[in-house]
């Protein structure tokens, strides 16, 4: 059981690694094509928090996002196949950092073919949300090992 939760770890995090790896082979000076494909919705992220909140975002560079980005997903990646719980604590920040940002349905016509993609793909992160929040809820709901005691021999004498 323990190898097939292993390879079930490993595909599971394919796509986080996967990604992370291109986006780090592409960042350049600027981000790279992960930024200029971001800024738009960033900015409109952006403007939507400001004005329901009242409160002026602070301002980040789009490319410190793009490296936070690649260093949650390969970190994250990488200490989940481990079976840590640090690794999808960092999945899921990322996952409910970025996804209402790309992932941005509200601001499209439902009547759009744009809507049905875009709230598909917002969907499956939500599963991918809930699949780290189901490992998280079985690791934590598993006993730790405790040391057997032993049964003590009467000493004979």
């Amino acid at each position: 059981m323990g190898f097939v939760s292993f390879v079930g770890r490993v595909l599971f995090v394919a796509a986080f690694l996967l990604s992370a790896y291109q986006e780090f082979n592409e960042f350049g000076t600027d981000g790279g094509p992960a930024a200029k494909a971001l800024q738009p919705k960033f900015n409109v992220f952006v403007k939507n928090i400001s004005s329901h909140l009242g409160v002026a975002v602070p301002h980040v560079e789009l490319k410190h996002v793009i490296a936070a980005t690649i260093a949650l997903k390969g970190l994250g990646g990488l200490l989940f196949i481990l079976s840590s719980s640090l690794g999808a604590y960092l999945l899921l920040l990322y996952l409910a950092f970025m996804t209402p940002i790309v992932h941005d349905f509200y601001n499209y016509d439902m009547e759009k073919a744009e809507f049905a993609q875009i709230f598909g793909k917002f969907t499956q992160d939500l599963a991918l949300i809930g699949a780290l929040l189901f490992f998280l809820g079985m690791k934590n709901s598993i006993p730790k090992r405790q040391a057997k005691k032993k049964a003590s021999k009467a000493k004979t004498n």
